[in-house]
């Protein structure tokens, strides 16, 4: 079953997801012998025996039972090896700049965040299903230290037989996942393993915009050289505000253990069952209870005695009110949302808030995101897969040269200047076919107008670009920029304006049709379009066929 691949590497889990070629669904994948739990995540655990990561065979493999990953960690019972030998929460070290001063675990020479992190990559690619057959990979970065984590990536999977690679950041992968459009801005709350991250960032696209798309590393088995401008330069979601802090959901497993067990030490064992406690609670419907139970056995702790730990939804809830969690959430709110307004973005011009992380499952949190979100729409069907599955959206199946070579903007009136302006609606380098049709409303410029005339052209914009073929890869390049930034011209297209009838007749001041604009495999621009005013619907016309 050949398709897409794509792997969201997580500080506590990391998530495998597949999409086969011609299917619109994906599917998280079960890595034998690494994924645990219902949705399939793979514990993002690393362990080396004496650095034997580093002790590599002449062909580049590791011995067997040297690097043990994900579940294989856990059942061994290796999840409290010392430093030297574990690695936990390596991703938020990997790509950080030389000037942050990592903590002694994360910069050992013989087992780095960087090694391990290719690790567990190159073990759970090992142990793919044999029915999957990826000829694409994509994978996730964070937006800071983007091209430092980019530059990891290529190393990270130089090795594997795979044709195409791709990478796109996390915040437009989550958004994408949930259904988000293009151009729209996002609060994102990452509640992780290790950290808490909230930001507001603004999504590539719309108005005319390309949608975002998944950067190419790899194409036709070539690794692409990084290039500061063209078609190949860093696409990212733009971070309006943020606050982050270092705290998340195996905290909460530490003040469950020391709540019901003030006096045993936190083990390993001890913890998984705080854990599988935390997790029961997240999940459990409610089923006409106010406060449910939830209780686990406590072994494999070295005692002979065993023990069964109770904790309700009330008492876990307490129990973060105590530790400050609702508290630290209501603060870092404070702060992006502070920071939106620095940057002219008011709270109503949010259009969602999207839950990422396990974490985000937490009744507190659900709680908190209602009372204090609530005036956002809430994107919270998919908080652990979201990432993943936008990486996949990401990544359409289509030949990676269907761009275009020139765009096409629309005539318009500007009421307020009394002039007529060019409005973008495709620009060169929109992949086609497009997904999602792009939406445009329009009203009438004089009293008792009979039709609204659509006039196109092809721009000459301000800031001109060409497309030449870069190491076989279509790339959009600068070749001049006009002096007036506000001057957007273009060429009408031959041949007669297309009119729209209207009955009854338009008027000023108010929105009267609503266009969709499409383009399909073949560069075919199309439009269909409504009345607003008698809701009456007008098939699809195709208008031309753009370069």
């Amino acid at each position: 079953m050949h398709g897409t691949l794509a792997i969201d590497l997580g500080s506590t889990t990391t998530v495998v997801a597949f999409q086969a070629s011609g299917s619109p669904t994906c599917e998280l994948v079960a890595i034998p012998e690494l994924s645990l739990g219902d949705p399939a995540v793979i514990p993002s655990l690393v362990w080396s025996r004496g650095g034997a990561a580093m002790e590599a065979r002449a062909d580049g493999t590791i011995p067997d039972g040297a690097v043990l990953v994900g579940r294989q960690v856990l059942e061994a019972g290796l999840d409290v090896a010392p430093a030297t030998e574990l690695k936990r929460d390596f991703k938020r070290w990997i790509g950080a700049p030389p000037g942050v001063e990592r903590p002694v675990e994360a910069s050992l020479p013989a087992f780095s965040a960087e090694t391990a992190g290719s690790l567990l990559i190159q073990r759970l690619w090992a142990r793919l299903p044999g029915e999957l057959v990826p000829d694409r990979l994509v994978l996730t970065a964070p937006v800071d230290g983007y091209r430092a984590y980019r530059s990891w990536l290529m190393e990270a999977v130089a090795s594997l037989d795979i044709p195409e690679v791709a990478l796109v950041d996390e915040p437009t992968a989550a958004a994408i996942g949930a259904g988000v459009p293009a151009g729209s801005r996002l609060l994102v709350v990452d509640l992780g393993g290790g950290t808490i991250d909230m930001a507001l960032v603004a999504l590539e696209g719309g108005e005319g915009r390309a949608a975002p798309l998944a950067q190419l590393l790899r194409f036709a088995g070539r690794d692409l050289p990084q290039r500061d401008s063209g078609g190949q330069t860093l696409r990212c979601a733009r971070v309006i505000a943020k606050a982050g802090l270092r705290l998340g959901g195996r905290d909460v497993d530490r003040w469950i253990a020391r709540h019901l067990c003030p006096d045993r030490p936190a083990s390993a064992a001890l913890l998984r069952a705080a854990e599988r406690l935390k997790c029961r609670l997240s999940d459990a419907e409610v089923n006409g209870r106010e406060d449910p139970a939830e209780e686990v056995e406590l072994t494999g702790d070295g005692d002979p005695d065993t023990a069964r730990l109770r904790l309700t939804r009330s008492e876990l809830d307490d129990l973060l009110q105590r530790n400050g969690l609702e508290g630290a959430l209501d603060r870092m709110l404070e702060e992006v949302l502070t920071g939106a307004r620095a940057g002219s973005v008011a709270e109503e011009q949010i259009d969602a808030v999207l839950p990422v992380g396990g974490s985000a499952r937490l009744p507190l949190v659900r709680r908190w995101l209602q009372e204090r979100c609530g005036r956002w729409r809430c994107l919270d069907r998919h908080p652990i897969e979201a990432v993943s599955r936008g990486a996949l959206s990401l990544t359409p199946n289509v030949a990676i040269q269907d761009v275009l070579h020139r765009g096409v903007s629309l005539r318009t009136w500007d009421r307020r200047q009394s002039v007529h302006r060019w409005h973008p609606l495709f620009l060169a380098g929109q992949t086609t076919p497009t997904t999602t049709p792009l939406e445009l409303v329009l009203g009438c410029q004089h009293p008792d107008q009979p039709a609204i005339e659509l006039v196109l052209g092809e721009p000459t914009l301000r800031s001109q670009r060409e497309v030449v073929m870069v190491d076989g890869l279509p790339v959009v390049m600068p070749v001049g920029q006009d002096d007036d930034p506000e001057r957007e011209t273009a060429r009408p297209w031959p041949g007669d304006p297309l009119t729209l009838p209207l009955s009854p007749p338009g008027q000023p001041g108010s929105d009267r049709v609503l266009l969709r604009w499409s383009i399909t495999g073949r560069g075919a621009l199309t439009l269909s379009w409504r009345d607003l005013l008698t809701e009456a619907e007008m098939g699809e016309i195709v208008l031309g066929t753009l370069r």
